[in-house]
């Protein structure tokens, strides 16, 4: 068991409080477990710090890499990576919530343990993971749709486009954020290693094509255009790329595809998926269903689907045949 301990001070207990009531909700619409989000298992108040108890989970994605000097994961991890966080966020967003805060620290593989390979290529040892499945974590900044949306979401190197322009947001900021994830699992470091939004827009810029200028144009809009006026011009980003921030973001970043590795087809079709999870304009962005029967994705979801499907049928068979073996016993219907 994990035991999470929130301090009583009284934002981080409104959030603690918050998050319970969402893992609360996420148990009760997930009973028999199919999704791949943390579980919480109880929770109570000592002398006001809120303390919550998890099933106990292994290493975050982030430490493992880290832990790993940051060498990528290989493909295969990725995909299966990708199935279960795809499909965690998506059970979210199906039940009108939106995580708001994906990075590598809150995705927690169900099982770090590895085996330790020579690599002759980097001329050390790495660490090959037994099983790359993984669970998404921490629903203290989860928002449902009717609620209030806070202007600035997500941790600075997963936020979309669109909180930066300040033009309000949906699910679909999980996906950017998801996409991000996804391409520092297969570089090893992180897409857009900046600290400065201006900079962070023109980084986009580098590695995903320029910002549409429809988007450009609603930053004018709303009451804090003065702040992010100095973004635009001209309905362009207000950028030199003459300048010596200009020239780091030219030396460190380069158009998305040629960061890919190999020219084989799970790779393009990762680089794809990727490539439409991080489109500018949230209308056009892959949606989670969309990203489930993503070819990238697709030979997982129909394995796990037929799996499932077989798991039913193999139960409706020994039901059916406990009924008719055992008639005079009392039949009680499945709770679920």
């Amino acid at each position: 068991m994990a035991l999470k301990i929130i301090k009583n001070i009284d934002r981080y207990r409104e959030a603690a409080l918050s998050e319970v009531e969402v893992l609360e909700q996420m148990n009760s619409l997930d009973y028999d477990r199919k999704y791949p989000c943390v579980r919480m298992l109880d929770w109570f108040d000592y002398h006001g710090h809120v303390c919550i108890a998890f099933e106990l989970l292994g290493l975050s994605t982030y430490d493992f890499l880290k832990e790993n000097n940051f060498q990528p994961f290989p493909i295969q991890n990725i995909q299966h990576m990708a199935y279960s966080i795809v499909r965690a966020v998506r059970f979210l967003h199906k039940n009108k919530l939106t995580h708001t805060d994906l990075k590598p620290e809150n995705i927690l593989f169900i099982d770090s343990e590895y085996d330790i390979e020579y690599s002759p290529i980097l001329r050390r040892d790495q660490r090959t993971l037994k099983n790359p499945e993984v669970k998404v974590v921490d629903f203290g900044n989860a928002t449902y749709e009717h609620e209030h949306h806070t202007s600035v979401v997500s941790t600075r190197h997963y936020r979309a486009p669109e909180v930066i322009l300040d033009l309000g947001w949906d699910h679909s900021c999980d996906v950017w954020s998801i996409g991000c994830i996804l391409v520092e699992y297969y570089l090893g470091t992180t897409l857009f290693q900046t600290h400065d939004s201006k900079e962070h827009l023109a980084m986009m810029e580098r590695i995903l094509g320029p910002i549409p200028t429809h988007l450009l144009q609603k930053t004018r809009i709303g009451i804090l255009f003065s702040r992010k006026r100095r973004y635009v011009h001209r309905y362009k980003l207000d950028w030199d790329g003459n300048s010596s921030s200009g020239r780091f973001v030219k030396k460190s970043c380069k158009p998305l595809k040629e960061y890919m590795m190999c020219q084989s087809e799970d790779h393009q079709n990762f680089f794809d998926m990727v490539e439409k999870m991080m489109a500018y304009d949230p209308a056009k962005r892959l949606n989670l269903e969309q990203a489930m029967r993503h070819p990238f994705l697709a030979g997982l979801h129909k394995s796990s689907s037929s799996s499932h499907h077989h798991r039913s049928s193999s139960s409706n068979h020994h039901h059916n045949n406990n009924h008719n073996n055992s008639s005079s016993r009392s039949s009680r219907g499945s709770k679920f």
